[in-house]
């Protein structure tokens, strides 16, 4: 969309009055005598003389004034919101641009989601397929401090229903994601990565109400159509939970997106600068005269750092730190999340991943076996922590409950007292079943019997944030399921130690 035609429009207005005022009469020539025959004929060639005359000269003053009136709109037209450039690169994008914009299109939801509130009372405890496409619908918002690089936040609707029939349910997401673009021309290929919610909300007859974490990657494209539009088209994957037990996202459901964005935050039009007499010497041609350049035969290195002075900048070691800014310019940092903004590199002389100077002990490994991991230094679980991993003796439930009997009060309390006496200790507590009975009934119970356990040591002063629970249900017994001993030793409640993450 240009604003060309309106202001020719509005041009040819205002200057059309003028050349109606600037028009001379057309009044007839001379004075008219009252006295002979011979006066009057010579009083009636003057007026024919006068009026060719006028005549001749309102042709060319017509002329004259289409001329002026020709050379402003020349000029509008030539003057338009940067028409000096090729369309391709006009509207490329801009540091520090800002998108905001709506956008619709399709979600084709995998047969196998996760997105259902799980019952057991009901078939595949409520588990039912989404038909193979969906609406989308919703609104997003980007920033975009560089050229090639920006985020973005969404929120969107896509209202759905199941393929058997039962009902309707609506789909919805909240996400984010980092966008790298190449940011060249008005058509802008860009990829982008990101994470949040995808949920379901329906009646529990249908799915019910539940919200899993979801990732997504994808492409597109973008297409600056003046200043202030955007057409965008996106396709994406979104890799979501499947059904099932511990099936972390290794679900995907392809997005189709077109959207619509108003851009904001492009820099205006430079007038255009009067002309100048001979600029004054730039020997390196970096742009800084010679006399305000304290490097005037060495270019300056345009990098966002004292970009002022007219003086390249170092970096010796290669490591992204401009020597002025690097403690260690002759060593290269080594980027590893510590420290990493001083330019030096750090050691890890025993190879236990905990760098030297965290180390309490940096000549010798630590030994990782969840009891002191921290500190660098090898060291041994002490007995009363080892006497409660594996399966813990004496922690029972009622029958197909996850109430603990009160004979198993002695044995938690010597837990409550083994985790209170080595703070250090973060532990896993497992639930397990024998094979009788459903499976998905067994991996239920072995999960809150787990969780109670749990509840009772952060009831008794234990830091929840230092256990974690599981239910495994019968997928891994210890003794046979054919016997009632067997079976026996097979419900169980198992407390492993938990090691430190590498």
């Amino acid at each position: 969309m240009t604003l060309r035609p309106f202001g020719i429009s509005i041009l040819c207005a205002l200057t059309l009055p003028s050349l109606a005022h600037a028009a001379p009469p057309n009044e007839g020539g001379g004075g008219i005598s009252i006295g002979g025959d011979a006066s009057l004929e010579a009083d009636s060639e003057g007026v024919d003389a006068d009026a060719d005359a006028d005549a001749d000269a309102d042709a060319s003053a017509d002329a004259d004034a289409n001329a002026d009136a020709d050379k402003p709109a020349k000029s509008k037209s030539k003057s338009g919101d940067r028409a000096d450039q090729k369309w391709i690169k006009r509207w490329a994008p801009e540091r520090n641009m800002a998108e905001l914009g709506i956008y619709g299109g399709v979600l084709l939801p995998t047969p196998n989601h996760e997105l259902f509130s799980p019952n057991v009372d009901l078939p595949d405890q409520g588990f039912r397929e989404l038909k193979a496409v969906s609406p989308d619908l919703g609104l997003r918002a980007g920033f975009y401090p560089l050229r090639f690089f920006g985020v973005e936040a969404e929120g969107g609707v896509m209202p759905s229903s199941t393929r058997d029939g039962a009902g309707s349910g609506l789909l919805y997401t909240v996400r984010g994601h980092l966008v790298g673009q190449l940011g060249l021309w008005s058509v802008t290929p860009f990829v982008l990565v990101g994470a949040g919610a995808l949920g379901v909300s329906s009646s529990r007859d249908v799915l019910g109400n539940d919200t899993d974490p979801a990732l997504h990657f994808g492409g597109g494209v973008k297409v600056y159509l003046n200043r202030y539009v955007m057409l965008r088209l996106d396709i994406r994957d979104v890799v979501s939970y499947k059904s099932g037990v511990e099936n972390y996202f290794i679900s995907h459901s392809p997005e189709i997106l077109l959207g619509l964005s108003v851009t904001l935050g492009r820099k205006k039009n430079e007038p255009t600068p009067e002309p100048r007499p001979a600029a004054p010497s730039d020997r390196d041609g970096d742009g800084f005269i010679d006399s305000e350049d304290s490097c005037p035969d060495k270019a300056e290195t345009f990098n966002e750092y004292q970009d002022e002075d007219g003086c390249p900048e170092s970096d010796r070691d290669g490591d992204g730190f401009w020597d002025e800014q690097d403690t260690c310019p002759d060593e290269a940092e080594t980027v590893n999340d510590y420290q990493d903004e001083d330019g030096c590199p750090e050691s890890d002389r025993d190879g236990d991943k905990i760098w030297d100077e965290q180390d309490s002990c940096p000549d010798e490994p630590e030994s990782d076996n969840g009891y002191k991991d921290e500190d660098g230094c090898p060291d041994e679980v002490p007995k009363a922590v080892r006497d409660f991993t594996g399966a813990i003796k004496g922690i029972t439930f009622d029958n197909d409950q996850d109430t603990i009997r009160k004979s198993s009060t002695k044995t938690l309390d010597n837990a409550v007292k083994v985790l209170t006496d080595n703070p250090e200790v973060r532990i896993k507590v497992s639930g397990h079943t024998d094979n009788k009975g459903d499976p998905a009934h067994n991996l239920d119970l072995s999960k809150r019997r787990a969780e109670a356990v749990k509840k009772y040591l952060v009831e008794h002063g234990i830091d929840e944030n230092r256990i974690t629970t599981d239910g495994v249900g019968s997928d891994k017994p210890v003794d046979t399921n054919d016997t009632k001993a067997g079976r026996s030793n097979n419900r169980r409640i198992e407390f492993d130690i938990i090691k430190r993450a590498k």
